[in-house]
C-alpha cells in the first residue's frame, strides 16, 4: 500500500528529530518529546500533525528563544546540493518534511528576534522550505523588515533561498495562511518578482509564474499588464514563465493576456459550426465540427476553446471552459476542426439530464453557440 501523504510525519521522523535535539542540548527530554508528539498522531492529517509536533517543541525546548535557536541550527543536516523533497532526517541531521514544524515554531515564537529568526528560516529552507514559517512575519508588525530581508535574498547564491522569496509572498499559497495585504495590494509582491523573473533556475522561475497566477485571480488586469511588460525582449525561459503565469487568464480569455501571445480578434469571411450529435447519453461523446474561412491577407494565430454549459439541478446552466487547440489560420485559407467531447462520469462533476449548450471561443471571442440534449439513461 502506498504511503499516505500525512505519513510524512511519522514516529520514525519524530524520533529522529528528538535524537538531534538531544545531541544539541543535553537537557532535552527525548522520551517526553516523543511520547507527546506521537500521542494521537494517527488520527491527525498532515498539517495537524505538523502543528502537533510544533506544540511538542514548544513544550520541551527552552523558553529562551535564543537558546532554542542554537539547538535548531545545530540539529540541521549539513547542506548538500540535491533534491531535498524526498529526504527524511538521517544520522547527519534534520532535513525534509521535518523542517515544516520547525519553521512554524520560528514563526510563532521568534517574532521578538527578527534577525535571528530570518537566519533560522534561511538555513531551514535550504533543507526543505520555510514558505509557511516566513508568513507569520509577513502577517505581523515585522512585515516591513521581512520584506527588506526578502529583497536581499532575491540575489542570494542559494536557489532555495531565492525561491523562498517568491513562495513566501504568494498571496494565495496552497495549504498556507493567506496574505490579505498582498491580496488587496500586490505591488510589493510584483516588485520582488521583477528581480526573480530571469532567475537561472527553473525551480525559482516556476514559483514566480505561480505567484503571478495567484495575483491574476484577484487583479487580472494588473497581472496581464505585468505579463505584457515582461514579454518585451523576453528569452525562451521568460516566455515559458509568462505562459504558465497566464494560464488562468488565458482560460478566462482575458484580452490583454491573449494579446501577450499574439491572439487578436479573428477576421473571418465565414464561421460555420455544426453539432453532429444533438442528443448525447452518459458515457457517450458530444461530436462537433467547426469551419473557419480567413478574411485577411495575413496569417492569424488562433486559440480555439469551447465552453460546455452544463445543466444543473436547479435548471440553470453552469459554464465550464475546455482547452481546444492552437493553430495558424493561413491567409485566405479555410480551417476545418472536429472534436469529440466525452461525457464520462467523474468525481468532480454531477451530471443532470436536460438541455445543455456548447459555445465556441476563438481568441477570446464567442463566435458560435448551439444547444444539445443530454440524458443520463437511454
Amino acid at each position: 500500500m502506498p504511503e499516505l501523504f500525512k505519513d510524512k510525519f511519522n514516529p520514525h521522523v519524530i524520533q529522529s528529530m528528538a535524537l538531534h535535539f538531544q545531541a544539541a542540548w543535553e537537557g532535552f527530554d527525548q522520551v517526553g518529546f516523543v511520547d507527546f508528539a506521537t500521542n494521537g498522531l494517527t488520527d491527525l492529517e498532515l498539517k495537524e500533525r505538523s502543528k502537533h509536533i510544533t506544540d511538542a517543541m514548544f513544550r520541551y525546548l527552552p523558553d529562551d528563544f535564543t537558546i532554542t535557536s542554537d539547538i535548531l541550527l545545530a540539529s540541521l543536516r549539513p547542506y548538500k546540493t540535491e533534491d531535498i523533497y524526498g529526504l527524511t532526517p538521517d544520522n547527519d541531521g534534520i532535513v525534509g518534511w521535518a523542517i515544516m514544524p520547525m519553521a512554524d515554531y520560528v514563526g510563532l515564537y521568534g517574532q521578538d528576534h527578527h534577525d535571528l529568526s530570518m537566519t533560522l528560516l534561511k538555513e531551514m529552507t535550504k533543507r526543505f522550505s520555510s514558505e509557511f514559517g516566513i508568513r507569520y512575519f509577513l502577517l505581523s508588525d515585522n512585515k516591513s523588515k521581512t520584506l527588506a530581508t526578502l529583497k536581499e535574498w532575491t540575489t542570494d547564491e542559494n536557489y532555495h533561498v531565492r525561491r523562498l522569496v517568491s513562495e513566501g509572498i504568494r498571496p494565495r499559497l496552497p495549504w498556507a495562511m493567506q496574505l490579505p495585504d498582498f491580496i488587496a495590494e500586490p505591488e510589493p509582491v510584483i516588485e520582488l518578482l521583477e528581480t526573480l523573473k530571469d532567475d537561472p533556475e527553473e525551480y525559482v522561475r516556476r514559483s514566480v509564474a505561480n505567484n503571478l497566477n495567484d495575483i491574476a485571480k484577484d487583479h487580472p488586469d494588473l497581472a496581464a499588464n505585468t505579463a505584457l511588460k515582461w514579454m518585451a525582449d523576453a528569452d525562451e525561459n521568460r516566455v515559458k514563465l509568462i505562459r504558465h503565469a497566464c494560464r488562468t487568464l488565458l482560460k478566462q480569455s482575458h484580452p490583454t493576456a491573449l494579446q501577450v501571445f499574439g491572439y487578436f480578434p479573428v477576421e473571418l469571411k465565414k464561421a460555420q459550426f455544426n453539432v453532429k450529435t444533438p442528443t448525447v447519453y452518459l458515457n457517450e461523446y458530444l461530436e462537433f465540427e467547426l469551419l473557419l474561412e480567413s478574411d485577411t491577407p495575413e496569417n492569424q494565430p488562433l486559440m480555439i476553446d469551447y465552453i460546455i454549459h452544463h445543466q444543473k439541478k436547479n435548471g440553470v446552466t453552469s459554464p465550464k471552459v475546455f482547452k481546444g487547440k492552437k493553430v495558424i489560420l493561413k491567409a485566405g485559407e479555410t480551417l476545418n476542426v472536429s472534436k469529440r467531447h466525452p461525457f464520462k462520469q467523474v468525481t468532480t462533476r454531477t451530471y443532470y439530464s436536460g438541455q445543455h449548450a456548447i459555445e465556441i471561443i476563438v481568441n477570446g471571442v464567442s463566435i458560435a453557440k448551439s444547444e444539445f440534449q443530454f440524458f443520463l439513461e437511454k
